[in-house]
């Protein structure tokens, strides 16, 4: 067991608030999951809490396996990757996918095992990696729009269109994640703007193409705009019954809650053990309960800055900064649809809500981080160039 643990390396302070984020997750899962048995009329309590521990054994798994591998590698990781998940969004977009009877063309099924998988998750990392390494090759270097079209927006682009009509929340978020990351790397600033009305008219093209030709992009389009009509003109409508039991959930809580596993709202909210599962934290731990789970995740934001900080490298600091960010922004975008702040979105809460792929990748970006500031398996010899993927790998191995 000991040797184990000496095997665990990297910040232990991150270690120690994703482990404690983890264990926690075990109590509202497991009480919220009874939505799911008594009301839905599917599986037991305990089946819903064996999977949820068996899928952060395997997050946890990627976590240890993903930070014992040398920072530098991930450049040329991203070089394959990414096409790679082109090709998987490509897929999933046409699919159309349906589970237990509702539209989910943001997932894919694996044949032969039936496991789903969302592919939009893995893209997201995937990008923040692939730009951190096109950031890191122009540092200091003077760059012209043209010449960072075809390198770095067009993936950008690529992704984003193909996550779009399924999952419109997921692309805002990556979008965003994306010109923080270009801003804090040096990108010029006067480009940025130049992208953000480039993105703001393209959306607004799109809204006008799916109200135009509603048979073009059905199902999810539909939903995610009338989710957003539905918040700024309130109306009878399923994302506000959602948003209205949550804000009871939350009301009933008070300050210290009615206790762990007697939430009565588990039993009305439709995503009690997902989307909406803080409104339920709140109600049976409080107030106190909501905010200690905030400072966790605060916390978990001032380590990946310190780690991004200490990094001797800029690939490493950039790396960090853009799988990182997008966890705790994350987080905090499904506090604020619990309390109306943000109209619904479908986004999990990070290491708490049931679900595979979404924790996952949250392992996978964590294990990056942890990888960052692994001493002990970075290397400090000089960069390897990175412009053709098999020779990084080949160098590096």
């Amino acid at each position: 067991m000991f040797g184990f643990l000496n095997k665990i390396n990297g910040d232990k302070a991150i270690w120690a608030v994703v482990a404690l984020l983890a264990l926690f997750s075990f109590l509202p899962v497991y009480s919220a999951s009874s939505n799911l048995v008594y009301v839905v009329g599917n599986g037991t309590t305990i089946g819903y809490l064996v999977k949820h521990a068996i899928l952060l054994l395997m997050g946890f798994g990627i976590i240890y396996g993903v930070h014992r591998i040398p920072t530098h590698f991930f450049k040329g990781l991203s070089l394959i990757a990414m096409p790679v998940v082109l090709l998987l969004l490509l897929y999933t977009l046409a699919q159309g996918q349906v589970i237990d009877g509702a539209n989910a063309s943001r997932w894919i099924r694996i044949p032969i095992v039936g496991f789903t998988f969302q592919t939009s998750n893995l893209a997201a990392v995937v990008l923040m990696i692939y730009v951190a390494r096109y950031l890191t090759k122009i540092k200091d270097k003077t760059i012209t729009f043209k010449e960072s079209i075809l390198p770095l927006w067009l993936p950008v682009f690529l992704v984003i269109v193909l996550i779009l009509p399924a999952n419109f929340s997921t692309a805002a978020i990556i979008f965003s994640m994306v010109l923080l990351l270009c801003f804090i790397g040096g990108y010029p600033f006067k480009y940025l703007l130049g992208i953000v009305g480039a993105g703001i008219l393209s959306l607004t093209l799109f809204i006008l193409t799916a109200k135009a030709v509603p048979d073009l992009f059905p199902n999810r389009v539909d939903t995610w705009m009338s989710r957003i009509e539905s918040f700024s003109n309130p109306e009878d409508t399923e994302a506000d019954y959602q948003i209205e039991k949550a804000k009871i959930a939350i009301a009933t809580g008070g300050i210290v809650g009615n206790g762990a596993g007697k939430s009565v709202m588990k039993n009305f909210l439709p995503q009690s053990s997902s989307d909406f599962i803080y409104a339920i934290i709140v109600e049976e731990y409080g107030l106190l309960g909501g905010f200690v789970l905030m400072f966790f995740y605060l916390l978990l934001l001032f380590r990946i800055v310190v780690v991004a900080n200490s990094n001797e490298t800029v690939f490493g600091k950039l790396l960090v900064l853009g799988v990182g960010l997008p966890i705790v922004f994350q987080a905090l975008i499904n506090m604020a649809v619990a309390v109306e702040l943000f109209p619904v979105t479908g986004q999990t809460l990070p290491l708490i809500s049931s679900g595979g792929t979404s924790s996952w990748m949250t392992c996978l970006a964590i294990g990056i981080i942890l990888s960052a500031s692994n001493k002990h398996v970075q290397t400090e010899s000089e960069e390897i160039d990175e412009t053709n993927p098999l020779e990084v790998l080949s160098g590096q191995l």
